[in-house]
């Protein structure tokens, strides 16, 4: 091995090994500049630690970016002769809005017409919960969680309603305390049969006494 070669490679596990330790680092380093950018100081007693539980409450808040399909269904899907809608209403969920990374939050509506197969009831509040870890948009989250459903039992339909308030808006912008968005995802039957649409609707409608 010549000189040359004796002093670079040290040298290359060093850097190496340096980067790794800012990696491991990176949200809560970048947390600590943005609380002096603010105007505060990283040192005072009660923000010492708040870099490292922000990087750890924002890798929980987006840990649905690590999951997938197929682990959190785990198998649960069920060949079952039931023709009629199976629904799975007030899903309670949190998301973070990816325009201004602050918090949304609600609840889900999902039912679906079955065609051979049914879901685990618990893996459609899980399936939620994946979207919802995420950056999102209300109007995509409603759309991924419908389509999620249709690939992987293709149902007769599948129908999403998502009731969420947002902060980017109460807290900013227009400042409306009490505004509320709306969306909905309809495939297959759900948008091209009125009647199941409005069983679906009344469904979500109707409240537990």
């Amino acid at each position: 091995m010549s000189e040359e070669n004796k002093v670079t490679k040290p040298t290359e596990e060093i850097i190496l090994n340096e980067e790794k330790t800012l990696d491991g680092k990176t949200i809560s380093c970048h947390m600590r500049e943005i609380i002096k950018l603010v105007g505060e100081d990283p040192q005072r007693e009660g923000l010492r630690k708040t870099p490292e539980r922000f990087e750890k409450a924002l890798k929980f808040l987006t840990s649905g970016y690590h999951q997938n399909l197929d682990t959190i269904l785990n198998g649960a899907t069920f060949s079952v002769c039931y023709d009629e809608m199976v629904i799975v209403k007030d899903i309670e969920f949190f998301s973070l809005c990816e325009h201004h990374i602050l918090p949304f939050f609600g609840k889900a509506h999902v039912a679906y017409l079955p065609d051979k197969r049914v879901l685990g009831l618990s893996k459609v509040a899980r399936l939620v919960n994946m979207f919802a870890r995420r950056l999102q948009i209300q109007e995509r989250m409603t759309s991924q969680i419908a389509k999620a459903i249709e690939e992987k039992i293709a149902p007769q339909g599948v129908g999403v309603i998502i009731e969420a308030r947002h902060l980017c808006m109460q807290m900013r912008g227009v400042e409306k305390q009490h505004g509320q968005a709306v969306t909905s995802a309809m495939l297959g039957c759900f948008r091209h049969n009125k009647q199941t649409r409005d069983e679906f609707l009344a469904l979500v409608r109707s409240k537990q006494h």
